[in-house]
C-alpha cells in the first residue's frame, strides 16, 4: 500500500501553457503543449489526449495541474517530459485539473 511519503514524493505543480499544438504523428488524438513552471523547472514539454474538450487555442495562457518528476516519454518522436493531470469521467475523455484561482508559475501541489 502507498505511504503518505510515497505522495510526497511526487511533484506535482501548476504551470501555464505557453504553446500548443495538434499532435497528428500521435496514435491517439493528442495536443502537444509547452507549459511554464517558472524559474526552478522553466518551460516542459507534454503529450496529452485532451481532444475530446480542448483545442489548442483554448490552453494557451490556461494554467494546469501536472506530474514534474516523472522522467520523459517518447511518443511518436515526441519527448513528453511532465504528465498533465485530469479526471477521465468515460474512455478518450479528459477533464483537466485547475486550481481555484491563479497561482505563480511552478506552485507545488501538496
Amino acid at each position: 500500500m502507498p505511504t503518505p511519503q510515497d505522495f510526497f514524493d511526487i511533484d506535482i505543480r501548476v504551470g501555464t501553457v505557453v504553446a500548443a499544438e495538434p499532435f497528428a504523428r500521435a496514435v491517439k488524438p493528442s495536443i502537444r503543449l509547452e507549459i511554464d513552471f517558472g524559474p526552478e523547472l522553466g518551460i516542459k514539454r507534454s503529450s496529452a489526449q485532451l481532444t475530446t474538450h480542448y483545442t489548442p487555442g483554448s490552453l494557451v495562457g490556461r494554467q494546469v495541474v501536472a506530474v514534474t518528476n516523472i522522467g520523459t516519454r517518447n511518443i511518436a518522436g515526441f519527448t513528453s517530459e511532465v504528465l498533465v493531470l485530469g479526471a477521465i469521467p468515460a474512455p478518450h475523455e479528459v477533464v483537466l485539473l485547475d486550481v481555484e484561482r491563479p497561482v505563480a508559475n511552478g506552485v507545488r501541489i501538496g
